[in-house]
C-alpha cells in the first residue's frame, strides 16, 4: 500500500482499519519495520503496531506477534553496515511492547517470555551492526533498543532472581566485549534497563557486588599502552557505571538496595578515576 494510506491512519488516531483483515495490515507493517526510510519505519510501523499492542488490538494474537517480532532478530544477523539493521533493531522493540502488554495483563506462559527472552539476550550479544544514528535512515540504534527489550524483559514476573542474574551477566558481557565507543546513548538505555531489573528487588547485594567489580576492572583508562587506545578499551564501561550512579541518585522508585548500591557503585567510580579526584 502507499505510504499515503498510512498517513491517513496516522492522522485517524491509530485507529484500526476496517477495510482490510489484521493480519494482512500487520504484515506490510512489519515488513516496514525493515525498511531504510525512517518515515516508514519509525514514523509509521513501530508507532502502529506499539499503539496497537498497548490498546490491546493484538491481545488475543500475542504469541504470534512477539514470535514474528522474534525472527526478525534473526534477519541478517552478523551483517555491519547494511539495511538489515532495520528490522532487527525494530523488531526487538515491538517485542519489548508485547512484552510489556503481558507484564500488565498477564496474557503469555512464562515458557513463552523465557523463550523470548533468551532470544532477545542472543541476539543482543551477537549484535555486530552498532550504528546509532546513520545519515539519511535515522535511528539503527540496536543496541539501545535491545537494551529496552531487556528492560521489558526484566520487568516480567515470570522471571525470578536466576534470570535476573542472567540478564545483568549479558548486560556487562556486552559492554565488555564491545570494541566499538558507543556514543548514541546506549550506556544510558542499558543503566535504564538495570533499574528496571533492580526495581524486582530479587537480586541480593552479594551478586551485585562482584557483578560490579567486573564492570570496573574493565572501566579502568590507564594500563599499559601495548593494549591501545585506554579510552576505547575502558569508555563504554565507564560511561555505564556513570549512567547507573546517575540514575540510581536521580531516578524515581528506587530499589530497596539502592543506599547499598550507591556505595558500591561510587568506590568503583572512584578507583577508576582517581587520577580526577587528587
Amino acid at each position: 500500500m502507499a505510504v499515503g494510506y498510512w498517513r491517513e491512519v496516522l492522522s485517524d488516531g491509530l485507529a484500526v482499519p476496517r477495510d482490510r483483515p489484521l493480519d494482512e495490515l500487520t504484515a506490510e507493517l512489519t515488513g516496514m519495520l525493515g525498511s531504510p526510510d525512517p518515515e516508514q519505519r519509525d514514523g509509521i510501523a513501530y508507532p502502529a503496531l506499539s499503539t496497537w499492542v498497548e490498546r490491546g488490538v493484538y491481545d488475543d494474537l500475542l504469541p504470534g506477534l512477539g514470535d514474528g517480532m522474534a525472527t526478525g532478530l534473526r534477519v541478517g544477523l552478523g551483517e555491519t553496515g547494511t539495511d538489515t539493521v532495520f528490522r532487527r533493531s525494530w523488531s526487538v522493540l515491538v517485542l519489548a511492547a508485547v512484552l510489556a502488554r503481558d507484564t500488565q495483563h498477564r496474557l503469555l506462559t512464562g515458557d513463552q517470555v523465557l523463550r523470548w527472552g533468551d532470544e532477545i539476550a542472543t541476539w543482543f550479544l551477537r549484535e555486530r551492526d552498532l550504528r546509532g544514528w546513520v545519515p539519511g535512515h535515522g535511528w539503527a540504534h540496536a543496541l539501545a533498543h535491545g537494551a529496552d527489550a531487556i528492560g521489558a524483559v526484566a520487568g516480567s514476573p515470570h522471571l525470578q532472581a536466576p534470570e535476573l542474574t542472567v540478564l545483568l551477566d549479558v548486560l556487562a558481557d556486552r559492554l565488555v566485549t564491545t570494541e566499538q565507543l558507543l556514543t548514541s546513548g546506549e550506556p544510558d538505555r542499558m543503566a535504564q534497563a538495570t533499574l528496571t531489573l533492580l526495581r524486582r528487588d530479587l537480586v541480593p547485594l552479594k551478586v551485585l557486588e562482584p557483578w560490579i567489580a567486573r564492570l570496573a576492572a574493565h572501566a579502568h583508562p590507564f594500563g599499559s599502552p601495548d593494549a591501545g587506545d585506554p579510552y576505547l578499551r575502558s569508555g563504554n564501561c565507564q560511561a555505564y557505571l556513570r549512567a547507573l550512579h546517575l540514575q540510581l541518585v536521580l531516578a524515581p522508585h528506587p530499589p530497596h538496595t539502592r543506599a547499598d548500591l550507591l556505595l558500591v557503585v561510587v568506590q568503583a567510580l572512584r578507583a577508576t578515576n582517581a587520577s580526577y579526584l587528587r
